[in-house]
């Protein structure tokens, strides 16, 4: 059984994760895998990963190697990280057994991101996210391998869907999607800069302050038109 979740790993350095983790998928009837950005540009093809994938190559062969994060999100509505949040401010920390439920009937089209082995993920990569999952572990001792968490990630949310009793849900086609959210965010940025709202030079936190607002809200693609119209509008006047 096939899901049209999607699983991104970023900046993974060791070729053997990337085959386990296209093993943990198929074990667990997934198939969307994407690389953003890898160590190795050629590791779909490098022994180790092959190794590891042990009989999920096909999944391994189909992952879509991407440059940056922003080409991995076309039609992700939904988008959690496997980290920390940040000190300062970011979405909520979820468990995924609590946390991934109500997703279930939201009609959302999910994607779980996975940092570097060595480096995770960056503020700044969570804080577009629209949760964090914290996997519990014993107290003192969290770390976890990069392909463990896609296992156990992937595990518990086919649990949530329900097992391989059940026909996958469809994601709701008229939700924007993370790409056409970074366009809104990138358009109100500007707009507001010209405004006056916005110091470039001192930014703060507004912009991920307004992403967080974006996914709370669930915007549909006809809303976010409506928002860059705005932008356009506040352009067209200063102009």
């Amino acid at each position: 059984m096939s899901d049209p979740t999607r699983f991104i790993l970023v900046g993974t350095s060791h070729a053997g994760n990337v085959g386990a983790a296209a093993r943990a998928l198929k074990v667990m009837g997934f198939s969307e895998l994407v690389l953003v950005a890898p160590r190795h540009a050629n590791v779909q093809r490098r022994a180790e990963a092959i190794a590891m994938a042990s009989g999920a190559t096909d999944v391994l062969e189909a992952a879509t190697v991407v440059p940056t994060l922003a080409d991995a999100l076309a039609d992700v509505t939904w988008l959690c990280a496997t980290a920390m949040t940040p000190r300062d401010f970011g979405p909520p920390t979820v468990a995924p057994r609590e946390g991934f439920a109500p997703l279930v009937a939201a009609g959302r089209r999910v994607a779980f991101l996975f940092g570097s082995e060595r480096f995770g993920l960056a503020n700044d990569v969570v804080r577009r996210c629209h949760a964090c999952v914290s996997i519990p572990t014993a107290p003192g001792y969290g770390s976890l391998n990069l392909a463990q968490a896609v296992q156990l990630v992937a595990y518990e949310w086919r649990l949530a869907l329900g097992g391989f009793a059940v026909v996958p849900r469809t994601p709701d086609a008229s939700l924007a999607d993370a790409a056409s959210i970074d366009g809104l965010l990138a358009h109100w940025q500007s707009a507001l800069g010209r405004l006056g709202y916005l110091d470039p030079r001192a930014p703060r936190k507004l912009m991920p302050r307004l992403q967080q607002l974006a996914n709370r809200a669930a915007l549909t693609r006809e809303e976010v038109q409506i928002l860059r119209g705005v932008a356009r509008a506040i352009e067209e006047r200063l102009a």
